[in-house]
């Protein structure tokens, strides 16, 4: 078993666009800037948000933290991403999910203009994806492609099971999966609460991907010899024995199902580090679009 660590994959990702942000500034060409609105005061959006922002910061890029209370206006909310939309010095823009259920989620996406959606989870963005035109990818599913590609995992041909449904992972990730390129070209099974052979599905597959968000779901019989396991969820689970009071599970059953892999992601360590560093790489090209188009003019 080989543990598909995150942070050696991330760091080694983020070390490249430490230089190229380097050459940026050698040139004396713009950096790149992420604008992350924050709603609330929710522990693991205020954890995310600020290792967005601190990530930045190691990179060279420019960030800039917008506070909004949890009951603020969806009109305010909106307003200030159409002001961000016309701001020349940002690249990336990212409202931290999930949003009070008085703001609607597909409101603020759409609102968030296609050439800033460094999060990949506009419908432009999508449907670009769909047909494999150059685009955003969601920054979750866009990680995994990254650290497959930094271990040299070899997908083609492989039956890839992928449990969850969800347009930030579950749907975007059977299509990279498919997708016709060196990380890709799997057979795809997606599955969901209303699959009726899960288990089933999963002993037979060389590629399970868990994001469901339930805790340890994914168990050693439902996992075949030698298979890749690529663990996304991440829940906090109450845990007397720790100072916090909680422990973070991720999807899988780890200790149980890692004899039997042959790749394996840890969590915490794994696919969260790898979202990030996918959504610096979103806001880098972002940037350089933004550099080679104002250069053209």
């Amino acid at each position: 078993m080989q543990l598909l660590d995150g942070k050696v994959a991330s760091q080694a990702i983020k070390e490249d666009l430490k230089i190229k942000v380097a050459q940026l500034v050698t040139q004396g060409k713009k950096t790149p800037h992420l604008a992350a609105i924050l709603v609330g005061s929710n522990g693991a959006s205020e954890t995310y948000v600020a290792s967005k922002v601190k990530n930045c910061a190691e990179l060279g890029f420019k960030s800039t933290l917008i506070r909004f209370e949890e009951s603020v206006n969806e009109f305010i909310l909106l307003d200030k991403i159409r002001e961000l939309n016309e701001d020349k010095d940002v690249d990336g823009i990212l409202v931290q999910l999930p949003l009070p259920a008085h703001i609607s989620d597909e409101k603020v996406i759409n609102t968030i203009h296609p050439s800033k959606d460094v999060d990949g989870f506009h419908p432009e963005s999508a449907g670009k994806m769909m047909q494999g035109l150059p685009t955003f990818l969601p920054a979750t599913p866009y990680g995994i492609m990254l650290m497959l590609e930094h271990y040299n995992i070899d997908t083609k041909g492989k039956h890839a099971v992928v449990i969850g449904r969800s347009n930030i992972v579950g749907r975007p990730m059977s299509v990279l999966l498919s997708s016709n390129h060196p990380q890709g070209n799997c057979t795809v099974t997606i599955t969901h609460s209303h699959t009726k052979n899960l288990a089933e599905l999963c002993r037979n597959a060389d590629i399970i991907v868990a994001a469901l968000g339930k805790p340890e779901f994914l168990t050693a019989d439902m996992v075949k010899d030698g298979a890749i396991i690529i663990d996304v969820g991440i829940t906090r689970v109450a845990d007397a024995s720790k100072k916090t009071g909680f422990r973070i599970a991720g999807d899988v059953a780890f200790a149980e199902v890692a004899p039997k892999a042959s790749y394996i992601t840890p969590v915490p360590g794994g696919v969260g580090l790898m979202t990030i560093a996918a959504l610096m790489r979103n806001t880098y090209n972002a940037c350089i679009a933004k550099n080679e188009a104002e250069e053209e003019d």
